[in-house]
C-alpha cells in the first residue's frame, strides 16, 4: 500500500499521555457501570418486580437521556468542558453512594430503586456530549478515528466485563457490594480530569447563551437533511433494537434463576461488540456504508429472532455473541456520520440530539416491549421484535445514507461591514439584522440563476437566519436581491463563522449566472438604534 493510503495505527493515539491515562480510568469506571447496570437489572428481578417493572429499570436509564440531551449538549458547547464533567463525575458518585448504602441496608424497594438509576444516569446524561466533544481535544486530527475505535473496544470490553464480574459479586457478597464497587470505579476518572491541563480556546465571536445555543442546534438539525435522515433511522432502529435489550434479564431469568447467567449473557454480548470493531475496518473497505449498516440490523434481528426460541444457556451466548458483533456494526457507522455531518461550533449539540434520539428510542421501546410481554409472553415478544428489526433494513430504499466525505471546515470569506462609521448601539445582541444582497443577471440566466440562488434558503436557515426571500426588480430585470433577517448582529457574526467549504459547490453555482460581484447591505432594525 503507498505510503499516502496508510491508515494511522489503531493503537497510535495511546502514545498521547492524558488521552492514555483517560481511557484506562474509563474502562474501570464503565466497568462500574456496567456492574451496577446489571446489579439493578437483577436486583428487580430479585424483589418479585414483574416484566415491566424490569423493563421499566432499562427506561430509567435511558430517559435522561431523552430528557436532558439538549440543555447538556449547549452548555457543553458554552462552558468549560474539563469542569462540567468533574462536576457530572461528582454527582455519579454521591448518587452511587446512596444506591449502595440502601441496598446493603435492605431499605431498597423498586420504586427507589427506579428514582436512583434515573439519577444516576441524569448525570451521565449531562456528561456525554461534553465527553464525547473533547476528543478531537485529546488527539490529533489524523488519529480521531483510531481514538473514537478505541472508544468503541473500550466500552465494550467493560460490557464484556462489567456484567460477568457483577454476577461473581452479587452472588459472593450481594447486589449492594456491586453498587459500591461502581461508587468508587469514578476515581481514576475525576483524577486524570483534575490534572488535565486544558488548552484555553479564545472566542472569535460573541458567546451564545444556553436557551440562543439550543435554538440553534435545533434548526440546524432541521435544515440538514443528512443529520434528519441519519437521526430518523437511528430512532427507527432502536425502538425494535431495544426489546432485545429490555427483556434479556427475564431471559436470563427463565433460563437460569441466577446472576451469573445474566452477567454471561451480557459479557458475550460486549465481547461480540469488541470483535466486530476489531473487524469494522476490513467491512467497511469491502462493503458500502449502506451494506454495513444493512448486514448489521439484519443480523442482529435474526439474533432477536433466536433469542426467542432458545432456551439453553449456551445457545443463547452464542446468540449474544452475534448479535453484540452486528450491533457495533451499525452504531459505529451512525456515530462517524454524525460527527462527519456536525460542524465543530455545534458539534456537542448535535451529538445530545444524536443521544436524544438514540435513548429516547431505547426507552420508548424497552416500554413498549415490557408492556408487550407483560400481556403475550416473552418469547412472542421477541419473536416481533426481532421481526421489526430485519425489517429496518428496507429504510435504505425510503432514507439512503448520506456521503460521508463531506468538509465542513469553516469557510468564513465575506466582508464585514464598517459599522464604526455609524452611530451603532453597545453591545452585540441589537438587532434584528437585515442582510441584502443584490446580483445582476442576465435575463436568459435568470432560471438557471434561481434554481441555484434558492439552494441559499437552506444554507442561511441552517445558520442562523430566521427568513429567506429572493426578490425581483420589477424595474430592472436584471436585478434580484436576496434577503435574509438574522435576531442579531452577534448571530450574524456567527454566521459568517458557519459557511463551510461544502457550501462553496452552492456559492459557486450561484457566482456562475451573475455579470459583477453581488453588493451586500447590513441594515439595523431602527426600533434596536432608537431605544438602546
Amino acid at each position: 500500500m503507498p505510503k499516502s493510503l496508510e491508515i494511522p495505527s489503531l493503537w497510535r493515539p495511546l502514545h498521547t499521555p492524558t488521552f492514555r491515562n483517560l481511557i484506562i480510568a474509563d474502562v474501570v469506571s464503565d466497568i462500574g457501570a456496567f456492574m451496577q447496570s446489571t446489579g439493578a437489572a437483577w436486583l428487580m428481578v430479585s424483589l418479585n418486580a414483574g416484566p415491566m417493572y424490569v423493563a421499566l429499570t432499562q427506561t430509567a436509564s435511558a430517559l435522561p437521556f431523552f430528557m436532558f440531551a439538549l440543555p447538556a449538549g449547549a452548555i457543553g458547547d458554552i462552558v468549560d468542558r474539563r469542569k462540567l464533567i468533574l462536576y457530572t463525575e461528582t454527582w455519579m458518585v454521591g448518587v452511587a453512594l446512596v444506591l449502595a448504602i440502601l441496598t446493603i441496608g435492605g431499605f431498597i424497594a423498586p420504586l427507589s430503586l427506579l428514582i436512583l438509576t434515573f439519577a444516576l444516569s441524569a448525570g451521565d446524561a449531562f456528561e456525554t456530549p461534553t465527553w464525547r466533544a473533547v476528543l478531537p481535544e485529546l488527539v490529533s486530527k489524523e488519529d480521531l478515528p483510531a481514538a473514537s475505535a478505541l472508544n468503541g473496544i473500550e466500552f465494550n470490553f467493560a460490557r464484556a466485563i462489567g456484567p460477568g464480574l457483577a454476577g461473581l459479586v452479587i452472588a459472593a457478597a450481594g447486589v449492594g457490594s456491586a453498587f459500591l464497587l461502581n461508587a468508587v470505579s469514578f476515581a481514576g476518572v475525576i483524577l486524570v480530569i483534575a490534572r488535565w491541563k486544558r488548552a484555553t480556546h479564545k472566542r472569535t465571536t460573541p458567546p451564545e447563551t444556553v436557551v440562543g445555543a439550543t435554538v440553534a442546534v435545533i434548526r440546524y438539525v432541521r435544515y440538514s437533511p443528512a443529520i434528519r435522515t441519519l437521526l430518523t433511522r437511528t430512532g427507527l432502529v432502536m425502538f425494535f433494537v431495544s426489546g432485545l435489550l429490555a427483556l434479556l434479564p427475564s431471559v436470563a431469568h427463565l433460563v437460569k434463576s441466577s446472576p451469573t447467567a445474566y452477567g454471561l449473557l451480557l459479557g458475550c454480548f460486549g465481547l461480540g461488540a469488541v470483535l466486530g470493531a476489531l473487524m469494522m475496518q476490513r467491512v467497511r473497505a469491502r462493503w458500502s456504508t449502506e451494506a454495513v449498516v444493512a448486514a448489521g440490523v439484519a443480523v442482529f434481528g435474526a439474533s432477536t429472532l433466536a433469542a426467542s426460541v432458545l432456551r439453553s444457556l449456551p445457545a443463547l451466548s452464542a446468540a449474544m455473541l452475534v448479535a453484540g458483533s452486528a450491533w457495533i456494526v451499525f452504531l459505529s457507522v451512525f456515530n462517524v456520520l454524525v460527527l462527519n455531518h456536525a460542524p465543530g461550533w455545534v458539534r456537542a449539540r448535535v451529538l445530545a440530539i444524536s443521544t436524544l434520539v438514540f435513548q429516547g428510542a431505547i426507552a420508548a421501546g424497552s416500554a413498549a416491549w415490557g408492556a408487550v410481554a407483560a400481556r403475550l409472553g416473552i418469547g412472542t415478544t421477541l419473536l416481533y421484535a426481532g421481526a421489526g428489526t430485519v425489517s429496518m433494513t428496507a429504510l435504505a430504499f425510503f432514507l439512503p445514507l448520506p456521503d460521508a466525505t463531506v468538509d465542513l471546515t469553516s469557510w468564513n470569506h465575506w466582508r464585514l461591514p464598517a459599522v464604526q462609521n455609524v452611530a451603532m448601539p453597545t453591545g452585540d445582541d441589537f438587532g434584528p439584522v437585515l442582510v441584502t444582497v443584490e446580483y445582476e443577471v442576465a435575463p436568459q440566466e435568470a432560471a438557471d440563476f434561481l434554481r441555484a440562488v434558492r439552494q441559499y434558503r437552506r444554507i442561511r436557515r441552517r445558520d442562523g437566519a430566521q427568513r429567506w426571500g429572493i426578490f425581483r426588480d420589477i424595474e430592472n430585470a436584471h436585478r434580484y436581491v436576496e434577503t435574509f433577517i438574522v435576531g442579531s448582529w452577534a448571530e450574524h457574526l456567527r454566521q459568517h463563522e458557519r459557511f463551510t467549504r461544502a457550501d462553496r459547490e452552492t456559492e459557486e453555482r450561484v457566482l456562475r449566472y451573475v455579470k459583477s460581484e453581488p453588493k451586500v447591505h447590513h441594515l439595523i432594525s431602527v426600533e434596536t438604534t432608537t431605544t438602546k
